[in-house]
């Protein structure tokens, strides 16, 4: 018997990746996927699936929004965060299994695996306690509401300061000691590390491709596959980056590739 499976993320890339991933696990049948919580209650509720990939903040709610808001028993729960603290800290307290983006594919298999085994000793009951009890302490407002989002980027400009917000930003790039930070309308020049400045950005969306850039995969327009494995990301305004060797095995796994996809 298959296990059936409900692929839950806003992430396009992000959900082809689990659907990629899941094709050699034979045991599971992926049977929808969804971009929104208010999508994924319905595809529960309608379908009863045996297993989720859940991820913690879509754009309307979050996942224990969800989790609280269906009328099914609970399915065996694959929680998929960008989170580095509160949330992970009340899963390994619950003993719920989660994968951390960027995951690989060791990690995610590792996590199918659990899943699998828990199906099938058929711990329904045990399960559905573990998931209203893990939603109990989830108490934090920001993990709630979904207002955990990044915040603007304050840029000193001459006598006054402006506040850039991350979603606008399509690439970073480093010029000295200075950050240059690109939007649609306008490059702004920033006295930043980019260490520090990927640590405010959502890691869902921002990547560092090279030790001088940051893209924001929202942006990405193509990749651009050359001899000898060579990778180069063309941003949606033209503008065209090269991946460099010790960032691409990353770049590829949130792009929902393989390295033998772009090395054939």
């Amino acid at each position: 018997m298959e296990i059936s499976a409900l692929i839950i993320d806003d992430e396009p890339l992000a959900r082809k990746l689990i659907s990629n991933l899941l094709i050699s696990v034979s045991e599971i049948e992926v049977i929808g996927q969804c971009k929104t919580g208010q999508e994924a209650i319905c595809l529960i509720n309608e379908l009863n699936p045996d297993l989720i990939f859940l991820d913690i903040k879509l754009k309307d709610m979050t996942g224990f929004d969800i989790l609280e808001r269906i009328s099914v028993k609970a399915p065996v729960v694959i929680f998929v965060t960008a989170f580095d603290s509160y949330a992970l800290k009340a899963f390994n307290f619950f003993a719920f299994d989660y994968l951390l983006k960027p995951f690989n594919e060791e990690r995610f298999y590792i996590s199918v695996k659990k899943a699998i085994e828990t199906f099938n000793r058929k711990e329904s009951l045990s399960l559905q306690k573990k998931v209203n009890d893990l939603l109990d302490h989830i108490q934090s407002p920001d993990l709630k509401s979904g207002n955990n989002q990044t915040k603007k980027i304050p840029i000193p400009l001459r006598n006054k300061t402006v506040f850039v917000d991350p979603n606008d930003i399509l690439y970073i790039t480093a010029s000295n000691y200075y950050a240059e930070i690109y939007t649609e309308k306008k490059k702004y020049l920033l006295r930043e590390s980019m260490h520090n400045l990927l640590r405010q950005l959502n890691s869902s969306c921002f990547i560092r491709i090279h030790r001088s850039t940051i893209i924001n995969l929202d942006f990405v327009h193509e990749l651009i596959h050359s001899s000898y494995g060579v990778v180069d990301v063309k941003m949606k305004d033209s503008n065209q980056f090269r991946i460099s060797k010790s960032y691409k095995k990353e770049f590829l796994i949130k792009m929902g590739l393989r390295n033998e996809e772009v090395s054939r």
